[in-house]
């Protein structure tokens, strides 16, 4: 049975696209077979084919299976906002049953390991009542964070933490994602995560100018999420 994980992260550009990425390639290189969506994503810009956003083709060109954009990527908004806002402005309601069925319809394509990525950070509104983090509830699927190596990290993480366990979503692990090169003490903040986060770190990615999939993959460690345990 296909293993699926909920991609999140402490904030907008912590790097989840990145990672998942990462983890995808590095299922790849183990003969998986992988899928990843990107049920919502605002900050979409017009093509030919429709609106179509910059991390959802690039999980369409990590994953080993070929699905048309609109499973992938099913609600496209344009304007980079939060995605209840721009939905508003288009006339648009997004509801979870709906996500949630669109991620069921696309998993049911037969593969061995799955990523749905988040927008944005935890809680996330889809509309005036609900969250896009139930998704991961919802699905009953586990969450994997990913944690921008910041100042003010610590917190970041920690509160992202609390809140995924107190939402009943299981936390199958997390990454350390270095976005700056300039970090202060950076080791001494990785290993502060590491101790205090109650789930197993499953890599710790260096800056990278131009992070391509297999690069971070040789820094991440999958067998985590792919064992029968």
């Amino acid at each position: 049975m296909a293993k699926t994980y909920f991609v999140t992260g402490t904030d907008t550009d912590a790097g989840k696209t990145v990672v998942t990425c990462g983890l995808l390639a590095a299922a790849r290189a183990q003969g998986l077979s992988t899928l990843a969506l990107k049920p919502v994503a605002a900050g979409c810009r017009q093509t030919a084919e429709g609106l179509r956003n910059d991390d959802a083709l690039e999980l369409i060109q990590a994953i080993t299976l070929s699905l048309p954009y609109e499973q992938i990527n099913p609600l496209a908004l344009e304007p980079a906002i939060a995605p209840h806002i721009a939905a508003n402005d288009v006339g648009m309601r997004i509801t979870l049953d709906r996500l949630t069925g669109y991620c069921r319809g696309a998993l049911l394509t037969k593969h061995d390991l799955s990523f749905i990525e988040g927008a944005g950070g935890w809680r996330v509104p889809l509309n005036d009542r609900e969250m896009l983090s139930s998704l991961a509830k919802e699905l009953n699927i586990p969450a994997i964070l990913v944690v921008s190596m910041k100042l003010g990290c610590i917190s970041h993480a920690l509160l992202t933490v609390e809140a995924i366990l107190r939402d009943g979503v299981k936390l199958a692990g997390w990454i350390a994602n270095q976005i700056t090169p300039e970090l202060e003490r950076s080791e001494e903040n990785f290993q502060t995560l590491k101790n205090l986060i109650p789930a197993p770190c499953l890599g710790s990615v260096p800056f990278m100018a131009n992070p391509c999939p297999t690069a971070v993959a040789d820094h991440l460690d999958i067998e985590p999420l792919t064992n029968n345990s």
